[in-house]
């Protein structure tokens, strides 16, 4: 059977789209799904995160998607349980101009993907902050997204324009591409504005709206700089025992 493919999307950086990407990928591997994170923004953040050298790389998603290396080719074997790695750094900003020129430019990391989808549970695949081709890529590629939020004012703005992306990507490549669910990080419930903004993503996508909050948490923001997951940083840190909850609740969803 085929991995399910999950893209972690939001055009607004900051939101904490790759902790969440890293993190969640940690808990369901952790559980014994096998998963492979796609690194698929230029910054390299998954690909550090994870402890990789970003520049002593040969074999990228850039490379990839260009079609000069093959998926096999790309897999790093992380040191963390079931965990593999495509990693990325600043060469993919170039791919977005290589990518123009080529046929079926939308299905390049489907495509990339194909010939490994059968060694995986689950895909998860962390989108660059912007609704450039590469994200479109992502979204082509994935059965479920998961938009990672913070409840700030501009929030609510961008979530509507990634819904407009999202509901024409399903139109026009991929039907079957469905919203797993939106997650709220950063929380901090003492904040009348993070109250407001959490009500009304609730009266507008309340169905949408995983019932696991992300805290605000400093050991959260310290486990990138290790190189660790924070499951392997800190496992009793109530931020990593939340993404822990949020991967069962996604599991559930698939």
């Amino acid at each position: 059977m085929s991995a399910y493919v999950i893209a972690f999307a939001n055009q607004k950086g900051g939101v904490g789209k790759t902790t969440s990407c890293i993190n969640i990928a940690a808990a369901c591997a952790s559980m014994g799904k096998r998963v492979l994170l796609i690194d698929s923004d230029p910054q390299g953040n998954t690909t550090s995160g994870l402890g990789i050298n970003k520049k002593s790389l040969k074999s990228t998603i850039y490379e990839g998607l260009i079609g000069i290396k093959t998926a096999e080719e790309c897999i790093i074997h992380t040191s963390f349980q079931d965990l593999d790695l495509v990693a990325s750094n600043i060469h993919l900003a170039g791919a977005e101009f290589e990518l123009m020129d080529m046929e079926h430019r939308e299905a390049c990391l489907k495509n990339f993907l194909a010939p490994v989808a059968d060694a995986y549970d689950l895909v998860m695949i962390d989108c660059p902050p912007s609704l450039s081709l590469l994200t479109v890529n992502a979204l082509c590629a994935a059965n479920g997204v998961v938009i990672p939020m913070q409840c700030e004012y501009y929030a609510l703005e961008g979530l509507t324009q990634l819904m407009m992306t999202i509901r024409k990507v399903k139109q026009t490549y991929n039907p079957g591409l469905v919203i797993l669910g939106i997650l709220i990080t950063m929380y901090n419930a003492r904040l009348n504005l993070s109250v407001q903004v959490l009500d009304e993503i609730k009266k507008y996508y309340a169905d949408k709206l995983l019932p696991v909050t992300i805290p605000r948490s400093v050991k959260l923001t310290e486990a990138p700089s290790h190189g660790e997951p924070a499951l392997y940083y800190d496992p009793y840190n109530k931020g990593t025992q939340a993404y822990t909850e949020a991967a069962k609740e996604l599991l559930g969803r698939i």
